[in-house]
């Protein structure tokens, strides 16, 4: 049976249109006005509403293992959060173990979100260890599908890699042709400050983000550009948070270096006061890089508008307050990294930019769907509503006004980054592959209906 989405208007990163929406099975077939039909054809009536692609997070971290804890969302009810605040695809971390080869770590992953994910997935793989086999183990992941790869220069003898291991991985990537999303702050300036603080009992939250300046991010970003310029590869710089982070890409890129980058709603919109709430509230607000001061927050929507920055993701990685931020209330060290945000993504993008002014209606499809599509070797599949693409569709109510809270939410966390943040604008009905799966407060998606997507290396990064 075909489906047919009428009376809509259909927004997409390069245009806007009135324009009806032919379905057969999983795929779109036909986008324009007046479509044919026929009496067995389901109708969907999008009078008032903007017919979108699915929103494609390509930043979230489900299931994962963390300063003794894992993050409160599986694949389960991760993705049927992502679901209702209208994202249809999602791009995991598996995270390589010291000493293991990278076939472990996808397994892994693979087992997490098999018989759970409701939304289709893909998986970057995080490198900790590249001895022995591991450069031919890259070009495995890439003939798995795994088209991007992630390390770290934050978290010594944890997840950070020194400067030979990167630029090693991001030399592979010009034969393999992945792409390299680099964690970018100073880890061994940063641990030298994080002692400091904890030897003169500065063990509050807020410390947190005052032993991880702006500069410390600033000076990696510049050093992972640099080294991706000698590979001659791109680079993609992960939830960047700094005006002065921004202030490197925007430099290379001008120069026509393929530098790109991301950052999150929480960068956006919240700022270092959060980490200074009275008590241990401050722990809420505890993720990497930090919050910033208020002033970095234009910057970066001025980023978003002029392309200095490429995507918006969320890094959704929560931690409840009660039983697992709880384990670093008399050391900020111990705070497990990372927020939930991964059901409020289009909301908060779509009102604080769309509806103020800072970005295009367009622009707002561009940032959280088309491009994250496009770098990462899922587009024209998702991100796009055009013939032959995934019928991953959101139809968006501009006029729905909504109160973000965690009394309402889907993630299994127990409280909400944005409590009390009221927004206008929210998905009324989602489909993935042409199946409704959030029709208005109604969850009608399964557990393991997602599927696992292997993405196309050379990707938008590429061209």
């Amino acid at each position: 049976m075909r489906t047919v989405i009428r009376n809509g208007k259909v927004v997409t990163a390069a245009e806007t249109r009135a324009a009806d929406v032919v379905i057969d099975g999983e795929k779109i077939t036909e986008v324009r006005r007046g479509a044919p039909g026929s009496s067995s054809d389901k109708v969907i009536d999008a009078k008032g509403l903007y017919v979108i692609p699915g929103g494609v997070d390509a930043h979230t971290h489900l299931d994962m293992p963390f300063g003794g804890t894992t993050s409160a969302d599986d694949f389960e009810s991760g993705t049927r959060a992502a679901a209702f605040g209208g994202t249809t695809t999602i791009v995991d971390f598996a995270i390589q173990s010291r000493g293991t080869r990278m076939r472990e770590a996808l397994d892994t992953w693979w087992k997490k979100a098999e018989g759970r994910a409701s939304i289709d997935y893909g998986l970057h793989v995080i490198i900790t260890d590249l001895g022995g086999a591991g450069l031919e183990d890259m070009d495995e992941m890439v003939r798995e599908g795994v088209a991007s790869f992630k390390l770290f220069m934050a978290y010594p003898n944890a997840l950070m890699v020194d400067d030979a291991t990167i630029f090693k991985a991001l030399s592979q990537t010009s034969k393999n042709g992945a792409l390299v999303c680099m964690h970018a702050e100073n880890g061994s300036v940063i641990d030298v400050m994080v002692a400091r603080a904890l030897a003169e009992g500065k063990t509050a939250p807020v410390y947190h983000a005052l032993t991880r300046p702006p500069r410390a991010e600033a000076e990696a970003v510049h050093r992972a550009i640099a080294m991706a310029e000698i590979a001659q590869v791109p680079v993609y710089i992960v939830h960047l948070s700094s005006e002065d982070a921004l202030n490197e890409v925007r430099e290379a890129r001008d120069r026509g270096v393929p530098a790109f980058a991301e950052t999150c709603p929480q960068y956006l919109l919240l700022s270092v006061d959060e980490l200074a709430r009275p008590g241990f509230e401050g722990a809420k607000y505890v993720f990497t890089p930090p919050l910033r001061p208020k002033e970095h927050q234009p910057k970066l929507w001025d980023g978003l508008k002029h392309d200095h920055l490429q995507v918006v993701s969320t890094d959704h990685c929560p931690f409840c307050f009660k039983d697992q931020k709880i384990l670093g209330k008399d050391d900020f060290t111990k705070i497990p990294n990372g927020g939930p945000g991964i059901e409020n993504r289009l909301q908060l993008i779509h009102h604080h930019g769309v509806n103020e002014g800072r970005i295009s209606l367009n622009r707002f499809v561009e940032l959280t769907s088309t491009t994250p599509a496009r770098i990462f070797g899922m587009y024209p599949r998702k991100g796009e509503i055009a013939p032959g693409s995934d019928a991953d569709i959101v139809l968006w109510d501009p006029n729905a006004p909504f109160t973000i809270s965690a009394s309402t939410h889907h993630m299994k966390v127990d409280y909400s980054m944005f409590e009390g943040f009221s927004v206008k604008g929210n998905a009324r009905m989602v489909l993935s592959r042409g199946e409704v799966i959030v029709d208005g407060a109604t969850f009608l998606g399964k557990p393991g209906r997602g599927r696992y997507l292997k993405r196309a290396a050379r990707g938008g990064a590429w061209k």
